[in-house]
């Protein structure tokens, strides 16, 4: 299951709302649930209603759904996040406009003091001190997912979010080592890498999800997350969750059945693992990708949010095996 913003929590704590969505997923048979965008500081929220985990006080409520999961034998990820100048937004029901002081928004930070529609307010640009911080909130984030018990850990870098507008021309202006060129653009996300590398257990897979194109031109390509996905693969990340866009407005997105089965197979022949993601809908599709090596596991978005028991209910008419959940026996 693809991390998915339910915008359901309170100051930043998960309640029964994410403990039954992320719970009936894992009954109805998915391999491997990644909990939504977690913020690891407060302004790093999408919107007020973002999943937190900036203290110790939300490991609690988040254990409860790792610990569920694990039980009826699902793997339990988390995606840890910082949503820069596309954080103070209001929630997409309620038209997801950025939300000002007097609305209950907050001052939004960024690679550069670009806002990222017509309207908005501008960012205020990271001064390397406050990178050096962002860096320490993400490695804070991690030791506590561990606590936690999750056993999946991804950082998100894709979706025009603080990671990737660095690593974006488009949103990075920058004329210090954190901007420029492709080193130093990227220098955010190896930092935050490396901290997390240092707290994560070995023994747990670490996930980066980038976007691996802009669809926009200037702006950040295929060639650069192959590139990019070498480097993270030095420093001990397992796998590239390959989506895309995010960071312009106005991209123009070939949204079609499968449409980024191709960034991972692309990523994928670096010698990293990949996850393919986006309009992935049917069980047919899904063994083909895998069948073909185009990547090593599919994420579902949209088709869980539809139907949380898609797995169990897909191998009804096949031959294939899949665990049940003895209580639901009686429909198999």
């Amino acid at each position: 299951m693809s991390p998915m913003c339910q915008y359901s929590a309170v100051y930043g704590h998960a309640n029964d709302w994410h403990f039954v969505h992320y719970g009936s997923r894992a009954i109805g048979g998915a391999g491997l649930i990644i909990v939504e965008a977690t913020a690891v500081v407060p302004e790093g929220r999408i919107t007020p209603h973002d999943l937190g985990i900036w203290n110790d006080d939300q490991i609690e409520e988040l254990q409860r759904i790792a610990d569920f999961a694990h039980q009826h034998g699902a793997v339990a990820g988390i995606q840890i996040a910082h949503a820069g100048r596309k954080a103070s937004h209001n929630t997409p029901d309620k038209g997801g406009k950025q939300l000002t002081p007097s609305e209950g928004g907050w001052q939004t930070v960024s690679a550069s003091p670009i806002s990222f529609d017509k309207g908005e307010l501008e960012p205020l640009e990271l001064s390397k001190a406050e990178i050096e911080i962002i860096v320490q909130h993400f490695s804070a984030a991690a030791t506590r997912a561990n606590k936690a018990g999750f056993k999946v850990l991804e950082i998100h870098a894709a979706h025009g979010y603080l990671m990737h507008q660095f690593l974006s021309p488009l949103s990075n202006k920058r004329t210090d080592e954190y901007g420029g060129s492709f080193e130093n653009r990227i220098r955010i996300l190896l930092e935050v890498t490396e901290a997390v590398q240092q707290v994560w257990p070995d023994e747990y897979p670490l996930f980066v999800r980038i976007s691996a194109t802009d669809w926009s031109e200037g702006g950040w390509n295929l060639e650069e997350s192959i590139k990019l996905s070498r480097k993270l693969k030095e420093l001990g990340v397992d796998l590239i969750d390959c989506s895309s866009g995010g960071t312009d407005v106005n991209a123009k997105i070939p949204v079609a059945a499968g449409y980024q089965v191709s960034f991972a197979e692309a990523i994928k022949k670096t010698g990293i693992l990949t996850s393919a993601v986006g309009m992935i809908t049917e069980k047919d599709q899904i063994s083909t990708i895998l069948k073909e090596e185009k990547a090593d596991i599919v994420l579902l978005g949209r088709e869980l949010l539809r139907n949380p028991y898609f797995p169990i209910v897909s191998t009804l008419t096949t031959d294939d095996s899949i665990d049940w959940p003895t209580q639901y026996l009686r429909a198999k």
